[in-house]
């Protein structure tokens, strides 16, 4: 049985008919919204060891594409990198990404449709959800926001100067960047420490979960990247860590996600890392060509565990798997999803 309105907060009255009934027929209810349910204090309060929270982001490749979808299983399991399937290249890549993994703006039979139906949703989420969440006094300062923060996707975060250019504080900035991470339209991913490297910065990145609706935000599309490759950089970091998130979110081995960076600017786009300390390092690029020095942050962050690293990867737009040194190859941008 599904129940999205009783779990949402409006209808206090529905919840508590809803917890006798999730007492007496646990298992059959499926409670959906748009935002983090644990989040919420009534219904986290309410619902505290009756529920289970399933995370449904926009779907993966792997999914769009029926494939397996394995990519971060197999690597912690040992295995090398590999190529098969298809390779998605150039132009068709930067499609892929603009295009994003909401499914009904995917079902749009054109670009404008694609785009109207992301401004449509962005909209309702921000004019309704955010009150299920939190309870603030400047709900129209969330749209501006968000489209700030479309412009710095891939940096890291500035809640001073956000704030500056909304007239908050950064206090306050921060704490709305919180509520958009709650209604799964931002990510952020908090720095990689490690007592033995002291000249880490220790400000998280900021990222959207669809890149869709990031090109949305940022009135991207094909012309404009295919001649701007530095601002479809940005995009493709966003994209790359939305697809390895949800490899992760269906495997059965617990990851956690940072980011590697220096004060010297070395870095490696994302760090995954499980249970037991292992680690796998992705850097990602637009163009076509890797070289040595592109390795430069995987060397330092494989240096810095040892043998707890397993695998460091450029991903980048060719078509073959490239070896780097021990454990460090250049591999194809689709080997995220053909794994």
């Amino acid at each position: 049985m599904r129940l999205s309105t009783m779990c949402n907060g409006r209808r206090p009255d529905a919840r508590d008919q809803g917890e006798r009934r999730y007492d007496e027929e646990a298992g059959r209810f499926l409670l959906t919204g748009s935002a983090n349910l644990a989040t919420i204090p009534t219904i986290a309060d309410s619902l505290a060891g009756r529920m289970a929270v399933i995370p449904l982001l926009p779907f993966a490749q792997a999914e769009i594409r029926s494939s397996p979808g394995r990519m971060l299983d197999r690597l912690f399991a040992g295995e090398e990198p590999a190529v098969e399937g298809e390779v998605v290249l150039g132009k068709d890549m930067m499609n892929v990404v603009l295009a994003g993994g909401y499914p009904e703006a995917l079902r749009r039979a054109s670009v404008a449709r694609r785009v109207s139906w992301l401004e449509d949703y962005v909209t309702l989420i921000l004019d309704r959800d955010v009150r299920d969440i939190a309870n603030i006094d400047q709900l129209d300062r969330l749209p501006r926001l968000l489209n700030i923060l479309a412009e710095h996707a891939g940096q890291l975060i500035n809640n001073s100067g956000f704030g500056s250019a909304l007239g908050l504080s950064g206090v306050t900035a921060q704490k709305y960047i919180a509520i958009l991470e709650r209604l799964f339209l931002v990510k952020t991913l908090v720095p990689w420490s490690n007592n033995r490297l002291s000249r880490l910065v220790k400000t998280p990145k900021l990222h959207f979960i669809d890149t869709g609706l990031l090109a949305a935000l940022r009135e991207d599309e094909l012309v404009r990247l295919s001649e701007d490759k530095t601002r479809f950089g940005a995009l493709l970091e966003s994209f790359v860590v939305s697809e390895l998130m949800k490899l992760a979110s269906w495997s059965e081995r617990r990851m956690a996600f940072s980011h590697y960076r220096t004060k010297d600017r070395d870095e490696v786009d994302v760090v995954i890392e499980d249970r037991r300390g292992r680690i796998i390092g992705i850097e990602v690029k637009a163009s076509a060509t890797v070289k040595a020095d592109d390795f430069r942050g995987l060397r330092q962050l494989q240096d810095a565990v040892g043998e707890r690293f397993v695998r460091g990867l450029v991903l980048h737009d060719h078509d073959r798997i490239t070896s780097f040194g021990e454990r460090l190859q250049a591999a194809p941008l689709s080997t995220l999803w053909s794994m």
